[in-house]
């Protein structure tokens, strides 16, 4: 229901295998991986402004509450972005309500089993605290950042970033950036329903995005993060 076939073929598995080890950082971008009409009705879900909250790492920490962040110096913010609130969509469960559907769907076993091909690593939960909260949607508008960082926590072996931007263009920003090989980044456009698969520990997969430069402050960057753990 939620997959493109065409792109899921064991063909296509086959050429994501070669790319993903003849990259740097090992990395693959598929387009069209999920059903459009599928996604269409995610982000008539995700245009609700009421679903949203801000959100702000740092370096040394995540979550932290507004006075920490004014206490923490420019050089160490991390990251500054809304993230979706599961709990105010006002429905009475998850399976009522599309976006989260397609979340449970994303840690469910058929995509894992599927990102386990790609990868050809088991994937598992069975270890992980809390499985939801590595599942999400996020947002940035002009005034929002993700600095340069690693994903490289212990056990992490895929990390999933699908983009929901519709008409975005070369002059949109938001691009992200992988630090890649000999100082040679690597720029990959967040365009709608392209899906961008690495492995966190792989040389050069240290990534940021680029500042969003629309004029419009009520532009934003829509898109899924999702990290996975191998046995």
């Amino acid at each position: 229901m939620w997959l493109n076939e065409e792109q899921v073929l064991d063909s296509a598995i086959y050429a994501y295998r070669e790319s993903l080890l003849n990259s740097i950082p090992n990395y693959i971008v598929i387009d069209n991986l999920f059903d459009i009409t599928k996604l269409n009705e995610v982000m008539a879900v995700l245009y609700q402004a009421h679903c949203w909250q801000a959100q702000t790492h740092t370096y040394s920490a995540l979550y932290v509450d507004s006075a920490q962040w004014q206490n923490t110096s420019i050089d160490e913010r991390f990251v500054q972005r809304d993230v979706w609130q599961h709990e105010t969509t006002g429905t009475s469960g998850a399976n009522s309500n599309i976006a989260q559907q397609f979340l449970l769907f994303l840690r469910g076993d058929e995509f894992m089993s599927l990102l386990s091909r790609i990868f050809n690593v088991p994937l598992t939960d069975i270890n992980v605290a809390k499985p939801e909260i590595n599942t999400n949607y996020f947002r940035l508008n002009p005034t929002d950042f993700v600095n340069q960082h690693a994903d490289d926590s212990p056990g992490r072996v895929v990390c999933m970033l699908l983009y929901l931007n519709k008409e975005w263009n070369k002059n949109t920003g938001g691009e992200l950036v992988f630090l890649g090989e000999d100082d040679g980044p690597i720029d990959i456009a967040p365009v709608y329903n392209r899906c961008v698969l690495f492995d966190p520990s792989s040389k050069g997969s240290e990534h940021w995005v680029k500042e969003i430069t629309s004029e419009n402050t009520n532009k934003y960057r829509y898109n899924v993060t999702s990290w996975y753990w191998s046995t």
